[in-house]
C-alpha cells in the first residue's frame, strides 16, 4: 500500500512540474502577483466545489487548530509566487529541481528532529549521500540550462 502513496506523490510532483511553466507563462502575461492570485483563485474555486460535494463537514474545526497550522496556505502562496517569477528567467527544470532539493533539505531536517509531530528518522549516510547527489544534479541541470 505504501507504493500507492509513492505513486500519488510522483503524480503530484508531475503536476507541480506542469504548474510551473503554466503559471510562469501566466505571470509573464498578467504580472507575477496577478498570476499567483489567479492561480490560487482558480484553486479556491476547485477546492470550494470539492469541499461542498465531497467534504466531511468538519470545516468548523478550523477554529480549534493551532494557528501555526494555517501557515501552509501562506507558504504555498509564497512558493507559487517564487516559481512564477523564477521560471521565465531560469527555466522550468532548474526551478522545479531547485525547489525539490529545497524540499528534501527541509524534509530531512524535519525527519531528523521530529518537527511537527512526524516520526523521527535520523540523518544517516544513505540520506546524506542522496542529498549530495541531488545537489550535484542541481548543479548540472542548472549548468545545462544556462544560456550564453
Amino acid at each position: 500500500m505504501k507504493w500507492l502513496y509513492m505513486l500519488l506523490s510522483l503524480i503530484g510532483g508531475m503536476m507541480a512540474g506542469l504548474q510551473a511553466p503554466i503559471n510562469g507563462s501566466l505571470g509573464k502575461k498578467i504580472g507575477s502577483l496577478e498570476g499567483a492570485f489567479t492561480s490560487f483563485f482558480v484553486g479556491l474555486l476547485f477546492l470550494t466545489f470539492m469541499t461542498l460535494f465531497f467534504g466531511k463537514g468538519q470545516l468548523l474545526h478550523l477554529f480549534q487548530v493551532p494557528k501555526w497550522n494555517l501557515l501552509g496556505g501562506l507558504l504555498g502562496a509564497i512558493f507559487v509566487t517564487v516559481v512564477i517569477i523564477s521560471v521565465p528567467k531560469a527555466g522550468a527544470a532548474s526551478v522545479i529541481f531547485a525547489a525539490i532539493v529545497g524540499q528534501v533539505i527541509i524534509s530531512i531536517m524535519i525527519d531528523h528532529f521530529g518537527f511537527f509531530g512526524v516520526t523521527k528518522i535520523p540523518m544517516n549516510i544513505n540520506r546524506f549521500i542522496g542529498l549530495v547527489l541531488m545537489l550535484a544534479a542541481l548543479y548540472f541541470i542548472y549548468r545545462g540550462s544556462a544560456t550564453s
